[in-house]
């Protein structure tokens, strides 16, 4: 499967739901269908399952939902069992799994030798955790985890490779840097949320 049309069936399903990105491809792709303040690049290779499990639970009443890629969730492995532990129940982790470093020289991952990285997060207790093998099984899988009550981890085997790298490459640049990308994602949820989370400089009123 292509990664990007997992992506465009999620913009459709997903409402109002706030968005947390690997980096690479998935969050070039995801710009390019879904621009805005309502998603936030993780820069640092890894740490999506957590940013988005720490988001998941501050806000109990919103949907968030996490792009992983195999490389990245192998990167941060020993946070699985803090995941399920945790298990919130609005949070559902999209991982891409196409057997490679994508953004930094197309190297292969663990998984292009066999690492299942669903048995990975059951075994650490993820009692919501399966491969789906094409796009209708796909949106089925996004759909009832939007309606679960426990945390849903999807895995998706997409397309790899030089051409598949040049396309995502050619797509529309990042119009900031992830630090204004940060503030933006911050004064996003405070708009949601209607409360203040980062006070603004000067005297208070």
């Amino acid at each position: 499967m292509k990664r990007y049309d997992c992506m465009k069936i999620v913009a459709n399903e997903i409402g109002d739901a706030l968005v947390i990105t690997t980096v690479g491809g998935a969050a070039a792709e995801w710009n390019s269908i879904r621009p805005g303040d309502g998603s936030l690049r993780c820069r640092t290779l890894g740490l999506v399952s957590s940013i988005a499990m720490g988001l998941a639970m501050a806000l109990p009443g919103r949907r968030i939902i996490g792009f992983d890629g195999d490389g990245a969730l192998l990167m941060n492995a020993c946070g699985l069992p803090t995941l399920a532990w945790q298990n919130p129940a609005n949070l559902t982790l999209l991982v891409f799994d196409n057997g490679i470093y994508e953004a930094s020289g197309l190297r292969r991952t663990a998984t292009s030798a066999g690492t299942d990285l669903m048995a990975m997060a059951r075994g650490a207790g993820v009692q919501s955790a399966a491969w789906v093998t094409d796009l209708q099984q796909f949106r089925t899988a996004l759909r009832d985890s939007l309606t679960s009550k426990s945390l849903s981890m999807i895995g998706v085997k997409t397309e790899a490779g030089d051409d598949y790298f040049k396309t995502w490459q050619q797509l529309p640049a990042f119009e900031y840097s992830e630090v204004e990308n940060l503030y933006r994602f911050m004064r996003h949820i405070e708009r949601l949320e209607g409360k203040r989370i980062v006070p603004l400089p000067g005297p208070k009123h």
